[in-house]
């Protein structure tokens, strides 16, 4: 088993996702209602509820093998005010990477490090954020890489992520892990740019990281779709009549298909503002759009269920969004709804980080892991 270090961590779905081969020696969060859903899956023992500010390396126990960090992303995002590293919350990546320096100058930083945000952080002011962390990264000593990985291949729902990898320079690599040339799957034109951006030791530090694509059958959207939701009510009619009014024409055509299809549709809606004005947007495409925090209602996901004549909704249900995040059916959310759809809205998709686990930071751990032991028998038959 590998030991590694949980910041922001949430409701611990990275450690849901990196699972029985990792052990946690430290979680952090700012967040206390995050903290009350991660000591009600995970336990206390070794959870830290304060800001990234605050810790310490000293509070760090031993030595961990990986540091995962999936750092706020408000203001790298698309649809954020473009702060970028100089915004207040996805600026605390530095809070981060100082216990990074603050460890390698204890002579015990991770050999691996793991960051996960939004696409937005490959081009958040014109690439300036993405090329410091990459500095940031290679500056320490580690090789760095990154893939865009959407977990619309493990689940039914788009939600395109960013994961750049950094791994001590002194480690073996396995020959799998890396390919000499961009990877489609992984790597698209906006991260081929922002490595085209990096010079001097980030440039040379970096790898395409690649694993390969996920083979196991799909979950349908319909398949997780609550009957008896316990956290929402559905939609009266005149609510859903509603609905159906704010459609523009393209998706009021999308619904009258659905009503002509045999059997039931499940279709997902957002709400957005076109041209000034609030419009309701539905696809059937068997696919649940990205899951967001609940900043208001625009944010909340709609489900729509059609059947003939027959047409319902309502709000996707917290157990719903958890099965779109990969979470199994016992994990303990939050009772108040917000809470629930903020949890996950701000999680890392489970299936997402076992994947990148098995394929590329196992084998590496694994890989030195051996190599080290042997080493070991080495000295001591000396």
């Amino acid at each position: 088993m590998h030991s590694f270090y949980e910041f922001f961590a949430g409701g611990g779905m990275a450690r849901a996702g990196l699972g029985s081969d990792w052990q946690c020696l430290f979680a952090n969060d700012i967040s206390a209602t995050k903290g009350n859903s991660y000591r009600a899956n995970w336990g206390g023992e070794h959870l830290s509820v304060k800001d990234i500010y605050d810790v310490q390396a000293k509070d760090l126990p031993s030595n961990a093998a990986m540091a995962w960090g999936s750092f706020p992303c408000q203001d790298l995002s698309l649809a954020g005010d473009g702060a970028g590293l100089e915004g207040e919350r996805s600026g605390a990546f530095w809070g981060f990477w100082k216990l990074i320096c603050d460890l390698q100058t204890e002579g015990r930083k991770p050999k691996m490090v793991v960051l996960e945000n939004v696409f937005g952080a490959l081009t958040s002011r014109d690439g300036k954020d993405f090329e410091l962390i990459a500095k940031a990264i290679a500056s320490q000593g580690y090789l760095v890489g990154a893939m865009l990985i959407d977990a619309i291949h493990f689940l039914p729902q788009s939600r395109p992520r960013l994961f750049i990898v950094g791994v001590d320079a002194d480690l073996k690599l396995p020959e799998f892990s890396h390919t000499n040339t961009p990877n489609p799957a992984w790597h698209p034109a906006a991260m081929i740019r922002a490595h085209n951006r990096l010079t001097g030791e980030a440039k040379a530090a970096w790898r395409w990281w690649s694993v390969p694509q996920n083979e196991k059958p799909l979950l349908t959207l319909e398949s997780l779709i609550e009957t008896h939701p316990q956290s929402v009510q559905w939609h009266s009619e005149q609510e859903t009549r509603q609905l159906l009014d704010m459609m523009a024409p393209l998706h009021r055509r999308k619904v009258l298909a659905a009503q002509a299809s045999p059997s039931p549709r499940v279709g997902t809606i957002y709400k957005r503002t076109r041209d000034g004005v609030q419009r309701a947007e539905v696809r059937f495409d068997g696919i649940a759009g990205c899951l967001r925090t609940p900043g208001g209602g625009s944010s909340r996901q709609t489900i729509m269920v059609v059947h003939g004549n027959s047409i319902k909704s309502r709000l996707i249900s917290s157990r719903e969004a958890a099965r779109l995040m990969g979470l199994p059916d016992d994990y303990k959310l939050p009772e108040k709804y917000n809470e629930a759809y903020h949890l996950l809205g701000d999680g890392v998709v489970v299936p997402v980080v076992t994947h990148l686990s098995r394929h590329l930071l196992l084998p590496i751990a694994e890989l030195n892991h051996s190599s080290s032991q042997q080493n070991t028998r080495q000295a001591r038959r000396a």
